[in-house]
């Protein structure tokens, strides 16, 4: 599954979390994941406001011991005991994340960074809350349109700064910001590591069938527009084509000359191009060599077929294709760029890639993979 978000008013933890509610994340497995983490004296509950005229759902997020203020060291070790395991990682990204742009700020190892806004209980149960509502949900892509910025001042614990705060707009690095004639804070430092830690790509709304649409209740209210967030919950709109498949079969061509022949052919502009294992008359051993492509350019991939395999002939016939949406990223594993293909289910990064900077470092494939996929999801 799909999200969409449009915080046109900005985002905040309970916010995303009144909005996953909203969506059917069901309540028992949410307080259920929050549970597993060993935190004690808080309550989870929803209730239905409106906001300017729109009914939206209020996360209600109350905890016994309301200090405002820990080390990140025991927020992450709390998260990271949250089963299932994506739901923990989801949340200790967030929460690292945190820790790792106030060390900066104050030139201190993050490992022992002493939160203050964000150092309260709550923030285990919004962010472990926002992970296992996704989780429950089954979705795989979070996309939004641009975060709105306020503008103004902020108090906090370091006195009156201005709004966004530091530490907000560094944890939104990389993420699309308008800004809005909004006084104060839009946006939480909790919102912003969330946005992070889910991945979120910053697009229109993406190719999907259109399911629930609900809103989550911010506890500001601004006069220009109501502080709710909205998230839409859709399924990935495959898209369906016909293509052609040319085909040949051969006896004589070497497997190095076919190997060359499939790296031409998706040079060439060809959609796939394989082999398989075929025995012809007389019991021959032999290749059907196959190409997938567009009718437009069936002409020249045959011709390429024809040139290099010495073919006296080859055959086609059309098929429907039905592909997913996909994007790639690029991320850095140790100052090697690997490109990282994403679609709806998973991500996967390149092979290629993998095995330059495997052989540049001298690690397994396996190990500049997860990597690759670490920093996606950092």
């Amino acid at each position: 599954m799909i999200v969409w978000l449009n915080p046109a008013t900005g985002l905040s933890g309970d916010m995303l979390l009144g909005a996953l509610l909203g969506l059917g994340a069901p309540l028992e497995r949410v307080r259920a994941a929050i549970e597993s983490t060993g935190l004690t004296g808080w309550s989870l509950s929803t209730e239905q406001v409106q906001v300017d005229g729109i009914a939206a759902t209020r996360a209600a997020v109350a905890v016994d011991d309301d200090a405002p203020e820990r080390h990140a060291a025991e927020l992450i070790e709390l998260a990271s005991r949250a089963h299932p395991e994506p739901v923990a990682a989801m949340a200790v990204s967030a929460l690292e994340a945190i820790a790792r742009v106030e060390g900066a700020l104050h030139d201190r190892d993050p490992a022992e960074v002493h939160l203050h806004e964000v150092g309260g209980l709550d923030t285990i149960v919004d962010t472990v809350g926002v992970a296992a509502a996704l989780h429950a949900l089954s979705v795989t892509a979070v996309h939004s349109a641009p975060i709105t910025l306020g503008s103004g001042t902020v108090r906090c614990a370091h006195g009156e700064l201005p709004a966004p705060a530091p530490a907000t707009l560094r944890l939104l690095k990389g993420a699309a910001v308008v800004g809005a004639d909004l006084a104060g804070e839009t946006v939480t430092p909790t919102g912003a590591a969330l946005v992070a830690a889910m991945g979120t790509r910053f697009t229109p709304p993406p190719a999907m069938t259109l399911g629930a649409t609900a809103y989550g209740a911010g506890a500001k209210r601004f006069p220009q527009r109501p502080n709710v967030l909205s998230a839409s919950l859709g399924s990935p709109r495959s898209e369906s084509s016909t293509m052609v498949v040319v085909e040949c079969t051969v006896d004589d061509v070497t497997g190095e000359t076919l190997g060359h022949v499939v790296d031409r052919l998706l040079d060439a502009g060809a959609a796939d191009a394989w082999t398989s294992p075929a025995t012809m008359k007389k019991s021959r051993p032999a290749h059907v060599l196959h190409v997938l492509c567009t009718s437009a350019a069936e002409a020249a991939l045959t011709e390429v077929v024809l040139a290099e395999t010495g073919t006296l002939g080859v055959r086609r016939h059309e098929v429907q294709r039905t592909a997913l949406p996909r994007h790639t990223t690029t991320v850095d594993v140790r100052g090697h760029q690997v490109r990282v293909k994403h679609g709806p289910h998973r991500s996967k990064p390149e092979h290629d890639d993998v095995a330059a900077a495997a052989d540049a470092l001298g690690l397994p494939l396996r190990t500049v993979a997860e990597l690759a996929l670490r920093a996606v999801r950092d």
